[in-house]
């Protein structure tokens, strides 16, 4: 149901995450950040709204599964969050909504950390992708926090916290480092 690094995805046929074998040339480039964790889905006609396409609470739904699968992947699982008394909650959550996904469409969801403070703060990107051209439906971005699960109120990452994901963070891709006027990137 849940996969390492693109391009090993697996899932099983029966689960809501559908299994997908993507297409090495439609997702062999494009992806906004190196080496991203995925998630292959696939919407369901129960993830279909009025308008005949996935609605976008599905989406939502499935950044929350990328992001727990890449957690899982780095050594922190809920059990851990628990024991620490510490989770990593959602402040702010955007998502960009940029073509339409269709019932049974093979899917791919890729998702980096992309920032952390190495104390309280981390961020988490998104990049949805269909298999068979690779174009990108949807990107996402999540500024996080270290709470305390017990009160609820930001405390410092635990040594825990910072030894996975801050040695996970990915650094800006390249196409966004500033440039000069005649569009010469800045080292």
């Amino acid at each position: 149901m849940i996969s390492g690094k693109f391009p090993a995805m697996t899932a099983t046929s029966s689960s809501p995450l559908a299994s997908v074998s993507p297409s090495p040339d439609a997702l062999a480039t494009g992806w906004d950040y190196p080496s991203p964790h995925c998630l292959s889905v696939s919407p369901r006609p129960e993830d279909i709204d009025g308008l005949n396409h996935t609605n976008n609470a599905v989406y939502v739904r499935w950044c929350e599964q990328v992001g727990w699968s890449h957690s899982v992947a780095l050594g922190l699982d809920i059990d851990d969050y628990r024991r620490l008394d510490r989770a990593m909650a959602i402040r702010h959550g955007g998502y960009d909504y940029l073509l339409p996904s269709f019932e049974g469409e093979a899917l791919v969801l890729g998702t980096w950390l992309t920032g952390g403070d190495g104390r309280l703060a981390m961020e988490r990107r998104f990049q949805l992708r269909r298999v068979s051209d690779g174009q990108t439906l949807m990107r996402g971005r999540w500024e996080l926090v270290c709470i305390d699960i017990s009160a609820g109120r930001p405390r410092r990452m635990p040594p825990e916290f910072v030894a996975a994901y801050q040695a996970a963070v990915v650094g800006a891709p390249a196409d966004s480092r500033p440039t000069r006027s005649g569009g010469e990137q800045l080292a």
